[in-house]
């Protein structure tokens, strides 16, 4: 399956962009949807926190408390390395699978890092979503209800935006409004439908 990546750091729009590829009627797998899949309750995932932190990260029914979990992981280097090492080969399986079942002439991986997490070598192109860090910022702020600085934070943990700039095949920038989005994403569409055609033949 010819597979488009899709990033963008937080508040750059990205999801707004993933709806209006499926609108056209591409199959997109989030990566953050599959991340809340693999640890969902019955999951070897879920199984696997809760053995090393207890049942005080669930909620009272039976799913896991993301909002504590973060805590955790932002206060101690440690515990996210061992939940990374825990999830990205249970979230990469999982994706790969979604995208092979894909039933569109392409499709999309959508991941905030995936140049972070190497999930680019997965994709035949990539496309990023990019605005200035004030922007995502203010956005976060307003969208999570969180603070500046734990905007920043979150920020802090990704890759730079100009590494993505380097990185990226195509860049939307998301500075404007949703009626010239939607073009942009028409246009990219024409030519991943080519690029895709060329790929299956």
């Amino acid at each position: 399956m010819w597979t488009l990546g899709l990033t963008g750091g937080i508040g750059s729009g990205k999801s707004t962009v993933s709806a209006l590829f499926q609108q056209l009627g591409i199959t997109v797998v989030d990566a953050d949807v599959v991340a809340r899949q693999v640890v969902q309750p019955g999951t070897n995932g879920l199984a696997a926190i809760v053995s090393r932190h207890g049942r005080s990260l669930l909620l009272s029914d039976g799913s896991l408390n993301r909002a504590k979990l973060r805590d955790i992981i932002f206060a101690d280097e440690s515990e996210k390395q061992w939940l990374n090492t825990l999830l990205h080969p249970l979230i990469r399986t999982e994706m790969l699978t979604q995208l092979e079942q894909a039933q569109s002439v392409y499709a999309i991986l959508e991941a905030p890092l995936l140049f972070e997490n190497s999930l680019d070598k997965y994709c035949q192109r990539t496309l990023l979503i990019d605005v200035p860090e004030t922007v995502q910022i203010s956005r976060t702020c307003a969208r999570d209800n969180i603070t500046e600085q734990q905007a920043q934070a979150i920020l802090k943990a990704q890759m730079s935006r100009q590494d993505k700039v380097a990185k990226a095949n195509d860049i939307i920038s998301n500075a404007g409004i949703i009626a010239d989005l939607s073009v942009k994403v028409s246009l990219y569409h024409q030519n991943y439908l080519h690029l895709a055609n060329l790929h299956s033949r």
